[in-house]
């Protein structure tokens, strides 16, 4: 009987070290992506004055930046076109795409904890969560 409930315990700890090893991976992902997504942004944002001097002097050519009318990158083939050309607000759309994307990463990353832990359910759920978020990626549309 001792020894069915230290297979018990020991099973239970494997468990729970596996619990903890997804855990700090998802949080590391959570971390490091927001992260790099906040450094993207400066970097873009910094390349947008050093490109613009005017706009650190006049209010009117601040203006047309922040202006709801501006346009920024609609698509990811606009994004690619601005980044090759260094323009600042491609790559402030860059991290925001990252950004946006660390959820989605965070989900994808979760159904192969889930499958790590063996926990089918969860599995299930969350890849039906993930479809749906691509689905969303792919039906969704701003004009």
């Amino acid at each position: 009987m001792s020894q069915s409930l230290e297979s018990h315990a020991d099973a239970q700890s494997e468990i729970d070290a596996r619990v903890r090893q997804v855990e700090l991976l998802i949080s590391n992902l959570l971390r490091g992506s927001v992260l790099l997504s906040l450094v993207v942004i400066v970097i873009g944002t910094v390349v947008t004055f050093v490109d613009h001097p005017e706009f650190l002097s006049s209010t009117s050519a601040l203006g047309q930046l922040v202006n709801p009318g501006t346009t920024l990158p609609h698509s990811l083939a606009a994004v690619a076109t601005g980044l090759k050309a260094l323009q600042g607000d491609a790559i402030v759309t860059l991290g925001l795409l990252l950004l946006i994307a660390t959820p989605v990463v965070r989900v994808g990353i979760s159904i192969f904890a889930f499958i790590y832990e063996r926990d089918r359910v969860y599995t299930f759920i969350t890849l039906t969560v993930f479809c749906l978020l691509i689905l969303s990626f792919f039906l969704g549309k701003v004009e």
